[in-house]
């Protein structure tokens, strides 16, 4: 394996590997879309990518970012976020904020682990439809397949209906 991933990328693979989940990692040339991503994985549908997005959400003069996290065939349904966290506004968050909040991760690397960064995260349900999801791990040319049962373990994400259907 590289020794220049993200940091992050060994966080992950430390947090999977010391909670005894199996897992499978690939490296891949670099990617930023989901569908660049699923081409790149060979053996892994679009669907089973988890992809993971880190919006600003604006409720009751407060702002706060969090994580959603959806199949990689999906978009969220901004009504039902707005809806599920009370806000009277959202929107992405920005490459300069995303980079921040992530100590450097580029937009296309950002893992579903937003609790490694103090982000609330919220699943679609639809992911825990597949057995297996494949995601990037920090860096866009190194992705980590994982069962769904085990992220859920890992991240504790809120799982709600968050997609357009």
């Amino acid at each position: 394996m590289k020794a220049d991933y993200h940091p992050v990328v060994y966080q992950i693979l430390e947090l999977i590997k010391s909670k005894g989940c199996w897992f499978e990692s690939f490296e891949h040339q670099s990617v930023r879309t989901s569908e660049e991503a699923a081409r790149v994985r060979t053996g892994y549908t679009l669907n089973q990518g988890a992809k993971a997005l880190i919006i600003r959400v604006k409720r009751n003069q407060e702002k706060q970012f969090v994580m959603l996290v959806v199949p990689g065939d999906q978009k969220f349904d901004k009504f039902k976020v707005r809806e599920i966290l009370e806000s009277s506004d959202l929107r992405f968050a920005t490459e300069k904020e995303v980079s921040a909040i992530t100590q450097g991760v580029q937009l296309g690397g950002i893992p579903p682990f937003g609790n490694l960064f103090g982000l609330k995260v919220i699943a679609d349900q639809a992911l825990f439809n597949q057995k297996v999801i494949i995601f990037n791990a920090g860096d866009k040319r190194f992705s980590v397949a994982i069962k769904s049962e085990d992220f859920k373990k890992l991240v504790q994400p809120v799982v709600q209906d968050i997609c357009v259907r």
